[in-house]
């Protein structure tokens, strides 16, 4: 069988999408040509599939990731920062500039800073594979199927599925906690609720244009909770989201 030629890339993140993969014992059949986190060798070249964490942080990022596209038969943007953004996008306009001011001063800083974004703003995204990081049979789920020729299929369902299949009581109905379950993609297994802690949102909004960001902020609105609490839950990991900002202001109007 013909082996598949891999690279896997990190823009501005943790690097915790990569060490999940690290983890794995990867099939015979599958070839990494570039992986400069475990090895310095090698350059940007011609894969089937590129895996690519982070967001798009810096000029350099940007420069990076057109150049991976144009190398990459398939690009699959990995992890919630290369998906939506990431923490590191929740800070816009003039917030951007203070905190930017803060951390540097007037230190000459040698990269060109700008706001994290989704690579899709700058490239053809592929495939989408959420988490913060991935779930471990998730990503070898997605090797599998490139590595036989196929493609995965996304969820487009919200952790509230797999937390009601799995028997967990709804924390926000019985302990009014802002959970932000039903506007999450499945695939962690609905963990943090199997433990009573309400869904911080960390594998991204739902895809689509169904994460109803205002539906929800009515119900923590009901429940006593006030609009700048809600969006400070809400844009943690879904500030980029499509008129998130508005949904959510239009419930207060």
């Amino acid at each position: 069988m013909k082996k598949l030629k891999i690279g896997v890339h990190g823009l501005t993140s943790c690097y915790g999408c990569q060490l999940k993969m690290a983890s794995l014992k990867l099939a015979e059949n599958i070839e990494i040509v570039y992986w400069n986190m475990l090895s310095s060798k090698g350059e940007i070249g011609k894969v089937d599939v590129a895996f690519v964490e982070g967001s798009v942080s810096t000029g350099e990022d940007e420069e990076e990731l057109k150049k991976i596209r144009e190398n990459a038969d398939i690009l699959v943007a990995m992890g919630t920062c290369a998906t939506h953004g990431g923490v590191q996008g929740v800070i816009f306009g003039e917030d951007y500039k203070k905190c930017f001011k803060e951390i540097y001063g007037d230190n000459n800083i040698e990269f060109d800073g700008r706001i994290g974004e989704p690579i899709k703003k700058y490239v053809k995204v592929d495939y989408n594979l959420p988490g913060c990081p991935p779930e471990e049979d998730e990503i070898l789920y997605y090797l599998a199927t490139f590595a036989l020729g196929s493609y995965p299929e996304e969820k487009d369902y919200p952790v509230c599925a797999e937390c009601r299949r799995n028997g967990y009581p709804c924390i926000l109905i019985e302990k009014n906690k802002p959970c932000l379950g039903p506007l999450t993609v499945a695939g962690c297994k609905a963990r943090c609720l199997k433990y009573g802690i309400e869904c911080t949102g960390c594998r991204g909004p739902l895809p689509h244009n169904i994460a109803w960001f205002d539906s929800l902020a009515r119900t923590f609105k009901e429940r006593g909770m006030s609009k700048e609490f809600i969006k400070s839950k809400m844009e943690i990991f879904g500030k980029q989201y499509e008129n998130m900002e508005e949904l959510i202001n239009k419930v207060f109007e």
